[in-house]
């Protein structure tokens, strides 16, 4: 029988199935030692195949790792296919510079993002517009949504079906109320996930995938209050604007780092304001935070 990893902890890994009616649910397996040997480690989001041994207590054994096609480092997390971050138009404001780090961490592991500007009911200056087309321009699909009314929570559904999405944004922007606005009671209620998991309730927070709908899997994203920028060099920060690509030909000198060079197409561009000034402040904080980082 073939499963997905939801959660990983204390050995034991909780693969969810949707077989057919009588064996689908969540199983407690462990993993067989054949994976250390091989320097194989499950991770949360592997698809597996599993030998059931207790069918009415729904215990069983990973027999198989089938193979990945995205690995995460951070979180630690198998077949990814895309990022959704949230954050409120307002109250609270959003931290652009946090947005940034964010999708140059996950650009920097080739996955695709999408950004919900959440608190549209309360927008009265309608800054969730201008936001999405900022980031539009640098190549995310952006939504304005209410997950509290349910605008756009449709849509952002269906970006979301047969995917398996990492949900990350800083507290207080509505996180929790979009992920159970979009969740499906009939595939995995939280009592049963709680009763499955029960080792693991009281326990230091680990990553876990949630069923949201069939073949469908989300992934709370924790630790998201800061983000350091890790293996990256100052000169190949631009790489992660990609709204610069089209300007830096206009750049006088080779290797221009777009913040103090007279002659720079990027900077010009943003005087014309073809290129979003937010975007491009960011940037230069970033790239003085990489050239003065300290090396080791």
């Amino acid at each position: 029988m073939q499963g997905k990893i939801i959660k990983g902890i204390a050995g034991f890994y909780y693969v969810h199935s949707q077989g057919t009616t009588g064996t689908a649910g969540i199983y407690e397996c462990k993993a067989r030692g054949v994976f250390r040997k091989d320097g194989r480690k499950p991770l949360v989001g592997d698809d597996v195949e599993l030998t059931v041994l207790d069918e009415e207590k729904q215990l069983g054994n990973i027999s198989d790792l089938l193979p990945r096609h995205s690995e995460l480092i951070r979180p630690a997390v198998a077949n990814v296919d895309q990022a959704l971050v949230v954050f409120s138009i307002v109250k609270p404001k959003p931290n652009f510079n946090l947005l940034d780090r964010f999708l140059i961490m996950m650009g920097q592991q080739k996955i695709p993002c999408i950004i919900c500007f959440n608190k549209q009911d309360i927008d009265e200056e309608g800054k969730g517009a201008e936001y999405c087309r900022v980031y539009e321009a640098c190549g995310c699909r952006t939504l304005a949504i209410s997950a509290k009314q349910g605008t756009k929570t449709g849509e952002l559904k269906s970006l979301l079906a047969g995917k398996t999405t990492t949900v990350a944004g800083p507290s207080g922007v509505g996180k929790s109320s979009l992920i159970n606005s979009i969740q499906s009671e009939t595939i995995m209620e939280t009592g049963q996930i709680s009763e499955r998991i029960e080792r693991g309730k009281h326990t230091t927070r680990h990553s876990e995938l949630i069923a949201v709908d069939e073949n469908t899997y989300i992934l709370d994203t924790p630790g998201f209050s800061s983000l350091g920028l890790f293996d990256l060099e100052k000169e190949e920060l631009s790489a992660y604007y990609p709204e610069f690509g089209g300007y830096e030909k206009n750049c006088k000198f080779g290797g221009c780092s777009h913040v103090a060079e007279k002659i720079c197409g990027i900077r010009d561009a943003v005087e014309r304001g073809e290129i979003s000034r937010l975007r491009y402040e960011n940037y230069c904080l970033l790239y003085k935070e990489l050239k003065e980082r300290k090396k080791y």
